[in-house]
């Protein structure tokens, strides 16, 4: 097991990566606070681990709540569902919420841990490639809106984020590819030898190597947690983990919730920034060549649906980045050098989805 710690003054906390980690006693009982636990988890990966985790709080008094799987649920209904559930078990402000599941399932239970009687304790245990180096991390928490994806929610860190890579081999293929979207924004971002390294080892990645899986996810890891150190309530630098959102959010909301997995909407959103960037002469194509290859190679989709180019400037304009009416978008001068900006043409972006969707 290896450790990482996300720096904010007193409310540090540690990331734990490794294997077998599901089920040892007592290493979650530092970062429980009372007796009371609540797992909030969903109806595919509560019977595989549920059991298993209620075996590391066997001295505490554990609830469970099981939701429906899928960003469909991602909703104020659920969320109410799980606040119902809190006060039902006549959980106090000394509780601990658990979430056991995908970044869905990790969102539910942290917005309910930062809602519930002005906010309760909150771990997270990541089930899925894609919420173990994104968004388990980092302490966004919230639920979806029919006009926009994650327009409710809250800043909630939690006290401590355990990441078992063996959860990783029962993942579908699809769902690992997904994940593997956020891995390669990293490189994109921030970390050019990440995304060369990436480029030599998509074979052993798609194969679930576990060294190479668990080197993706530390490194992933290791670099949102200095971006959140640095920004934790995204007023500048954070906002470069959003590259490809504001695309890919679009696709979400256009192509219905859950028709597209988050990670395959970021996947095409990245190139859908990487081409506007190669548009305003800031990207060269060779790199834009570059990740559109990767991430074919990841097999992940490099194209969006089909959209009417009004709608789906529309659904961008919804994005949490909007700031007076004008669309803050990331783009990237390089691999590995990115940059938040409204300086660019309106009628270029809206001529470039003209052209992405008349193809």
């Amino acid at each position: 097991m290896i450790k990482l710690t996300v720096q904010l003054g007193e409310r540090s906390y540690p990331i734990l990566i490794g294997s077998g980690l599901i089920g040892q006693p007592g290493l979650l009982d530092p970062y429980i606070r009372g007796r009371d636990v609540m797992i909030v988890s969903n109806d595919v990966v509560a019977p595989i681990y549920l059991e298993p985790v209620k075996r590391m709080l066997a001295a505490r008094r554990v609830e469970t709540i099981v939701v429906p799987d899928g960003e469909a649920r991602k909703t104020m209904a659920t969320l109410e569902q799980v606040l119902d559930g809190l006060v039902e078990s006549r959980f106090g402000r000394d509780c601990t919420v658990l979430s056991l599941g995908g970044g869905v399932i990790g969102d539910l239970g942290g917005f309910a841990a930062a809602i519930y009687q002005r906010g309760v304790a909150f771990l997270q245990l990541p089930t899925t490639l894609l919420a173990q180096v994104d968004s388990s991390v980092g302490g966004k928490t919230g639920v979806n809106h029919p006009g926009g994806k994650n327009l409710i929610g809250a800043f909630h860190q939690p006290r401590c984020v355990l990441m078992d890579t063996d959860t990783l081999q029962t993942l579908p293929d699809r769902e690992l590819s997904a994940g593997l979207a956020e891995v390669v924004k990293y490189g994109l971002i921030m970390d050019p030898a990440f995304f060369a390294w990436l480029e030599n080892q998509a074979g052993a990645l798609l194969q679930r190597d576990p060294a190479t899986l668990h080197y993706a996810i530390r490194r992933s890891c290791e670099a949102k947690a200095e971006i959140v150190a640095a920004d934790e309530r995204e007023q500048g630098r954070r906002a470069l983990l959003n590259f490809g959102h504001t695309f890919g959010h679009a696709i979400e909301r256009c192509a219905g919730y859950g028709e597209w997995l988050h990670g395959e909407a970021i996947a095409a959103g990245m190139v859908m920034a990487a081409r506007f960037s190669e548009r305003l002469g800031w990207l060269q194509a060779v790199d834009t060549a570059r990740i559109v290859k990767l991430l074919e190679r990841l097999h992940l989709p490099v194209r969006p649906p089909r959209v009417d180019p009004p709608e789906f400037f529309a659904a961008m304009t919804m994005d949490k980045k909007v700031i007076a009416g004008e669309i803050r978008l990331v783009l990237l001068k390089g691999i590995g050098d990115a940059l938040v900006t409204v300086d660019y043409p309106a009628h270029e972006l809206l001529d470039e989805l003209r052209e992405t969707f008349m193809v």
